[in-house]
């Protein structure tokens, strides 16, 4: 028995057209958001990778194509070679702090439950405020003088230090204001962590003899955490990597560059000395390690966690 011609197609027959209608609804939808990516995204950084290759100068009218000029010039720069370090340095010694004594507040406040918005309020406000206007604050608490700081040093016995202006301390200096300044917003990432670990098994585990606070953290809380603290880490990582107003506000890559950073020695050079193609080579590297950061959580990092 045929069938009638004017019945619409269905079955198999009709998802490959469904299946292409489908798609071509979701590709207007990511349209606008596509189009905004490569605007706003993958464009400037398209520019920022073409101009280190020039000599461009800020304001010039002509630019010279210099292949890996730049880049070579960058990498025997003895300027470039210390902020370098001191970026890598300064990462090295934020992120642990951050993120360690952003996960003891969580567990302190999650601890005692009386004053957890009070604490909480207390150790977020570093965040909610702007960090120009506390790197000014910072500079007349540690001001050699007269800064509360040096008066707390002085009333233990000990001699003032010009925490901004001395060489060996400068860095560290800085690496204390980073921690204290991300410390709050990976507590609150640690407590939201903590909030969604379920209750069970803190019992199932006192069932299994861990009784002691320390074992309970060592089986299910630090375990079920690995999540959160992986994110904490990349994260406290690259905005580590972005420090840039402390130095600008307090230091100015000084003194003698032992403060001199990537993202300072980038606005240095891109808006002081006007090189334009240097700074964007500098740029490049800057975003190279940030993108390593990024691929390292995603392709490696993410393996080795236990999601719930």
């Amino acid at each position: 028995m045929s069938r009638d011609a004017s019945q619409p197609v269905t079955g198999v027959a009709g998802v490959p057209s469904r299946r292409h209608g489908h798609r071509a609804v979701a590709a207007v939808l990511a349209g606008p958001a596509l189009v905004l990516i490569v605007l706003f995204l993958i464009g400037p950084l398209a520019c920022v990778a073409l101009l280190s290759l020039t000599d461009y100068q800020l304001g010039a009218a002509t630019l010279n194509y210099v292949g890996g000029k730049n880049y070579a010039e960058m990498f025997s720069d003895r300027v470039f070679q210390k902020s370098l370090t001191n970026t890598l340095l300064y990462v090295a010694i934020t992120v642990p702090g951050s993120v360690l004594l952003g996960l003891g507040a969580a567990l302190l406040i999650e601890a005692d439950r009386g004053l957890r918005t009070f604490y909480r309020a207390i150790y977020f406000l570093p965040v909610m405020a702007t960090l120009i206007a506390m790197s000014i604050v910072w500079e007349f608490m540690l001001h050699p003088q007269f800064g509360i700081v040096n008066q707390l040093v002085k009333a233990l016995g000990l001699s003032r230090i010009d925490w901004l202006q001395n060489q060996s301390v400068v860095l560290f200096t800085l690496c204390g204001i980073g921690i204290w300044q991300s410390l709050g917003f990976n507590m609150v990432l640690f407590m939201a962590g903590l909030t969604s670990i379920p209750k069970d098994l803190y019992e199932a585990a006192a069932v299994d003899g861990a009784n002691s606070a320390i074992d309970r953290f060592r089986l299910v809380t630090w375990p079920m955490l690995g999540p959160v603290t992986l994110f904490v880490v990349v994260i406290t990582a690259i905005r580590s990597f972005q420090v840039f107003d402390t130095v600008q506000v307090l230091t100015k890559g000084g003194p003698n560059k032992a403060s001199e950073v990537l993202l300072y020695t980038m606005y240095s050079e891109g808006f002081e000395f006007f090189r334009s193609g240097y700074a964007s080579a500098v740029t490049v590297v800057f975003l190279v390690f940030v993108l390593a950061l990024s691929a390292l959580k995603v392709f490696v990092l993410d393996k080795r966690v236990h999601y719930a």
